[in-house]
């Protein structure tokens, strides 16, 4: 509580009015003011009733040769003034209380506590609501505004002979979400925090995914295995390993050190026939002759072979297929040849059609024996109707790369009949692998990348 006293020895007040807005004399000037005297100019509440409810926006106090009249205020829930008034005046609702007596304004400021004025001035005068000023005395005015929390002085002392004005503001800083009651409500700082905390966690998971997935495209794929059995299959060729790898996509971050690994992932596998199932570069051989080149040093017992992708047609697919052959690998364009066991075919991809050297089925597999079992190499999994009608009996292909980015994955699910992984369509099995690499960002999220060795099994062994 703030206290401001200043009333001389020997001066007793003229009478007493405790409420605000009280009628206590006739209306006109004041008259009679003598030592020991206070006036409040002005009083407002928000309900304009008296002793309501609001806070102390500013006040104007004065203080004369005969006491000092001094205002501390912190910020204040309730007013009070005390005071000597004029012995007779105007008091209106609204605030006006020049009356005999100590005179109280009662009002509230959210998250502040009262305080107390007492003090004199000798000469004063009231300001009216119209703003006219009494004829008596020349020390001026102080209005207190009830019912704000702005701080912004609005009266003005006028000086008068051994009369200093003191101006009193309430700084801001009342809690604006505070109630009717003066209990502060939460604040914006908390919903901040928690904002701030969950896309702080957001963008950590994200960071740490996206880190996971390029470190595992970049480090190179892991071996899958997978069993597949085939009726026609002689119980000769039981257990035929086939390493199969797509979507290597060789390129300005995916270089030579990333064909090295694949090869030796591969040659680890000791597979007995290794299938590129296309999309093997994304560029000119020119600039990627190099980085193909480990390639020459895969191993398998009935060699390499590879098809196209559609990705080889944005370069020259013509150029790839010559490439390879001078690596030593087997290019299958729409064609077929027999193994011990079962017979392989292989199909250019459906980009080619364009320059007509799209897929041709039975280019590749009519004139066959049909109780021989056979398997197919075909770069895009969709199709697999194609492969049916022909009576295959295992397509392998790559294409989707399981998705490479979740939620792509899910787009990529309805653009292709499987997305990775062994399914059935009729007599025909159809094997998707996830790809060794990955094409635009080197990232997978939720489809980690692999080599697949496929084992044929006879049902006869």
């Amino acid at each position: 509580m703030g206290t401001a006293v200043g009333v001389p020895a020997g001066v007793e007040p003229a009478g007493t009015d405790a409420g605000v807005g009280a009628d206590t004399g006739a209306s006109g000037a004041p008259s009679g003011v003598g030592a020991g005297s206070a006036v409040v100019t002005e009083a407002r509440t928000g309900a304009g009733a008296s002793a309501g409810t609001g806070s102390l926006r500013t006040a104007e106090a004065m203080t004369s040769s005969d006491g000092d009249l001094t205002v501390a205020h912190p910020d204040t829930v309730g007013v009070t003034l005390v005071g000597h008034a004029p012995s007779t005046g105007d008091a209106l609702s609204t605030g006006h209380a020049p009356a005999t007596g100590p005179t109280s304004v009662a009002g509230s400021a959210s998250g502040t506590e009262p305080i107390e004025l007492t003090g004199s001035a000798e000469g004063t005068e009231y300001v009216g609501r119209d703003g006219s000023a009494g004829p008596t005395g020349s020390a001026g005015s102080a209005e207190l505004i009830v019912g704000s929390d702005r701080a912004e002085p609005v009266g003005r002392s006028r000086a008068a002979e051994g009369v200093q004005p003191v101006e009193v503001t309430q700084p801001v800083g009342a809690d604006r979400a505070a109630g009717a009651g003066g209990t502060a409500t939460a604040g914006p700082s908390r919903r901040l925090f928690v904002s701030r905390l969950v896309a702080g966690t957001a963008l950590a998971a994200a960071t740490a995914t996206v880190g996971a997935g390029a470190y595992g495209v970049l480090n190179g794929p892991k071996v899958k295995r997978v069993t597949v059995p085939l009726a026609k299959l002689p119980r000769s060729a039981h257990g035929f390993r086939i390493a199969v790898v797509s979507d290597i996509h060789l390129g300005p971050i995916l270089g030579r050190s990333f064909a090295e690994r694949v090869v030796r992932t591969i040659n680890s596998t000791q597979p007995d026939l290794i299938a590129i199932v296309g999309d093997l570069v994304d560029g000119d051989v020119a600039d990627l002759g190099p980085a193909a080149e480990p390639l020459a040093r895969l191993r398998a017992r009935h060699g390499t072979y590879f098809v196209t992708g559609n990705h080889e047609y944005f370069s020259g697919a013509e150029q790839w297929v010559d490439e390879v052959r001078d690596l030593g690998l087997h290019p299958m364009e729409n064609v077929r040849t027999e193994l011990p066991g079962f017979d392989l075919a292989g199909v250019s991809d459906l980009a080619g059609e364009g320059e007509a050297d799209g897929p041709d089925f039975e280019r590749a597999l009519g004139g066959r024996d049909t109780a021989r079992a056979s398997v197919l190499l075909a770069h895009q999994p969709i199709v697999i109707h194609d492969a049916v009608r022909h009576g295959v009996d295992l397509q392998l292909s790559g294409h989707t790369h399981g998705g490479q980015l979740w939620p792509v994955s899910y787009l990529a699910g309805l653009q292709n009949p499987t997305l990775a992984g062994l399914e059935r369509y009729g007599d025909t099995q159809l094997y998707v692998t996830r790809g060794a690499g990955a094409w635009g960002p080197p990232v997978r999220v939720g489809a980690e990348s692999d080599i697949t060795v496929v084992e044929l099994a006879s049902k006869q062994a």
